[in-house]
């Protein structure tokens, strides 16, 4: 039994590796000397503090944090009620709904651009003939964004709502609570987690995206995938390996506290049916 487990655990091991040495290979360059990406010649913290002196990698990260922020709430927001709004739907208009939900998300990140920006040069061809300035920019960013967002908060969300029983919301409204009520004080912290989960994958799909971005912003905005693509032209600065291991030991560090919060609350929920039975 003992052996059989080897072949997987190898398996595992190789998984692990191919995943995770790029980024152990990145984190040791970002304190390499010199600007060698093949050879370590010794350690130093200058590319960290050029990194903070650097204005345009500072304010394209400002922005970046400022635009996933944003599109997150509004994404969740948005996916939340329209998850809540599916489960109560009929079946057969649902399955059409969730199958339109699940489009965007196979769907290619190129041809999700292409089609936002003609969309969004269309509206402002609309716009300009009215005699009004637009064109695009931080809006058509961040309206793209949240767009690409919502089928991920959805998905998120609606096999927490599976889990519910169908009696709890019409408990709530026979104790007395109104219909808003009962969804904001019962069936919102049922569902929270798939929320949380929702609107932690948003922020991160719009933190990583590059293609979408590309096609939907106009020249005066940059978004950080955008500024260092620019930079692969010519040669990669030290300083985006420090950015990047800024940002892994500033995800890992919340996924690490996001574990253990969840850790004792499922240990509390736990305390609480024991002493109750």
């Amino acid at each position: 039994m003992k052996h059989s487990r080897v072949p997987g655990r190898v398996l595992q091991g190789f998984i692990a590796v191919f995943l995770y040495a790029p980024i152990l290979v990145l984190i040791v360059f970002s304190f390499n000397a010199t600007k060698s990406r093949v050879k370590f010649e010794g350690f130093t913290l200058d590319w960290y503090a050029k990194l903070f002196e650097d204005r345009q990698v500072l304010s394209a990260l400002y922005l970046t944090l400022v635009l996933a922020v944003l599109s997150a709430l509004a994404a969740t927001v948005i996916g939340t009620v329209s998850a809540i709004g599916l489960h109560n739907m009929k079946r057969r208009p649902r399955k059409a709904l969730l199958a339109l939900n699940n489009i965007p998300v196979v769907n290619p990140d190129i041809i999700t651009g292409v089609s936002l920006m003609l969309v969004f040069l269309l509206c402002v061809s609309f716009l300009r003939s009215l005699g009004l300035r637009a064109g695009l920019g931080f809006t058509t960013l961040l309206l793209a964004h949240v767009t690409f967002n919502i089928p991920y908060v959805i998905l998120s969300v609606m096999p927490k709502l599976r889990q519910l029983s169908r009696n709890t919301y019409e408990a709530a409204l026979d104790l007395g609570a109104n219909p808003f009520q009962a969804y904001r004080r019962v069936i919102l912290p049922e569902i929270m987690p798939g929320v949380v989960s929702g609107a932690i994958i948003a922020f991160t799909m719009s933190i990583d995206d590059f293609l979408i971005s590309y096609f939907t912003t106009g020249t005066s905005v940059q978004t950080l995938p955008m500024v260092i693509y620019a930079m692969t032209r010519k040669r990669i600065s030290p300083e985006i390996n420090a950015l990047s291991t800024l940002m892994f030991l500033t995800v890992l560090v919340l996924l690490i506290v996001i574990n253990i919060l969840q850790s004792r609350d499922q240990k509390e929920k736990e305390r609480r049916f024991r002493a109750v039975s």
